[in-house]
Protein backbone atom coordinates (compact mmCIF):
# COMPACT_ATOMS: atom_id res chain seq x y z
CA UNK A 1 0.00 0.00 0.00
CA UNK A 2 1.36 3.56 -0.50
CA UNK A 3 1.75 6.09 1.92
CA UNK A 4 -0.08 9.24 0.72
CA UNK A 5 2.00 12.23 2.32
CA UNK A 6 -0.26 15.52 3.38
CA UNK A 7 2.64 17.90 3.57
CA UNK A 8 3.42 16.90 7.47
CA UNK A 9 4.32 13.86 9.23
CA UNK A 10 3.75 12.99 12.69
CA UNK A 11 6.74 14.19 15.19
CA UNK A 12 7.71 11.22 17.46
CA UNK A 13 6.81 11.34 20.98
CA UNK A 14 8.44 12.97 23.31
CA UNK A 15 6.90 12.59 26.99
CA UNK A 16 8.88 13.78 30.10
CA UNK A 17 8.39 11.53 32.90
CA UNK A 18 8.50 14.13 35.62
CA UNK A 19 8.47 11.08 38.40
CA UNK A 20 11.84 9.25 37.25
CA UNK A 21 13.62 12.62 36.47
CA UNK A 22 17.16 13.12 38.16
CA UNK A 23 16.92 16.28 39.24
CA UNK A 24 19.94 15.97 41.69
CA UNK A 25 22.03 18.39 39.11
CA UNK A 26 19.55 21.02 39.32
CA UNK A 27 19.08 21.20 42.74
CA UNK A 28 22.97 21.46 43.07
CA UNK A 29 23.37 24.06 40.77
CA UNK A 30 20.05 26.18 42.10
CA UNK A 31 22.04 25.51 45.64
CA UNK A 32 25.25 27.24 44.65
CA UNK A 33 23.32 29.93 42.54
CA UNK A 34 19.92 30.66 43.56
CA UNK A 35 18.82 32.79 40.49
CA UNK A 36 18.60 29.81 38.26
CA UNK A 37 15.17 29.49 39.82
CA UNK A 38 13.99 32.71 38.88
CA UNK A 39 14.16 31.46 34.91
CA UNK A 40 11.06 31.94 33.10
CA UNK A 41 12.59 31.18 29.71
CA UNK A 42 11.94 33.95 28.07
CA UNK A 43 14.18 33.90 25.29
CA UNK A 44 16.17 37.57 26.00
CA UNK A 45 19.03 35.31 26.86
CA UNK A 46 19.08 33.53 23.43
CA UNK A 47 17.91 36.58 21.70
CA UNK A 48 21.32 38.77 22.68
CA UNK A 49 24.29 35.38 22.55
CA UNK A 50 27.30 35.90 20.90
CA UNK A 51 27.88 31.77 20.64
CA UNK A 52 24.32 30.94 19.01
CA UNK A 53 25.02 32.31 15.60
CA UNK A 54 28.21 29.97 15.15
CA UNK A 55 27.02 27.23 17.73
CA UNK A 56 23.35 27.08 18.33
CA UNK A 57 24.11 27.92 21.86
CA UNK A 58 20.99 28.76 24.20
CA UNK A 59 21.20 29.40 27.94
CA UNK A 60 17.73 28.83 27.53
CA UNK A 61 17.97 25.08 26.50
CA UNK A 62 20.68 24.48 29.10
CA UNK A 63 17.97 25.79 31.90
CA UNK A 64 15.45 23.47 30.23
CA UNK A 65 17.95 20.57 30.02
CA UNK A 66 18.97 21.38 34.04
CA UNK A 67 15.02 21.46 35.17
CA UNK A 68 13.85 18.57 33.57
CA UNK A 69 17.08 16.37 34.09
CA UNK A 70 18.47 15.80 31.35
CA UNK A 71 21.83 15.71 31.64
CA UNK A 72 23.28 13.40 28.86
CA UNK A 73 22.83 16.63 27.02
CA UNK A 74 23.85 19.20 29.10
CA UNK A 75 27.57 18.61 28.92
CA UNK A 76 27.71 19.41 25.05
CA UNK A 77 25.52 22.39 25.13
CA UNK A 78 27.67 23.78 28.33
CA UNK A 79 30.61 23.60 26.58
CA UNK A 80 29.52 26.27 23.56
CA UNK A 81 28.84 29.34 26.09
CA UNK A 82 31.77 31.60 25.65
CA UNK A 83 30.74 33.15 28.63
CA UNK A 84 30.88 36.74 27.38
CA UNK A 85 27.75 38.04 29.80
CA UNK A 86 25.74 39.76 27.60
CA UNK A 87 22.98 36.98 28.23
CA UNK A 88 23.32 38.28 32.15
CA UNK A 89 22.48 42.19 30.83
CA UNK A 90 19.46 42.22 29.60
CA UNK A 91 17.92 39.16 31.55
CA UNK A 92 14.83 40.51 33.15
CA UNK A 93 15.01 38.49 36.60
CA UNK A 94 18.45 38.97 37.65
CA UNK A 95 19.76 35.23 36.54
CA UNK A 96 23.67 34.88 36.78
CA UNK A 97 23.98 33.22 33.93
CA UNK A 98 27.47 33.06 34.01
CA UNK A 99 27.42 31.41 37.13
CA UNK A 100 24.84 29.19 36.24
CA UNK A 101 27.32 27.75 33.60
CA UNK A 102 30.03 28.03 35.53
CA UNK A 103 28.37 25.85 38.31
CA UNK A 104 26.81 23.09 36.17
CA UNK A 105 29.75 22.34 34.57
CA UNK A 106 31.94 22.16 37.72
CA UNK A 107 29.17 19.92 39.45
CA UNK A 108 29.10 17.69 35.52
CA UNK A 109 33.13 17.46 36.13
CA UNK A 110 32.78 16.49 39.81
CA UNK A 111 30.67 13.85 39.22
CA UNK A 112 32.84 12.67 36.00
CA UNK A 113 35.21 12.44 38.55
CA UNK A 114 33.82 10.09 40.98
CA UNK A 115 32.08 8.11 38.47
CA UNK A 116 34.46 4.84 37.43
Amino acid sequence: MKHILFGYQLASDNQIDYDRLDRSLFRAVKQAEPTVALCMACGSCSATCTAAPFNGFSFRSVVLLLSRGINDKLQNELANCMLCGKCQLVCPRGVNTRNVILQASKLILQSASITP
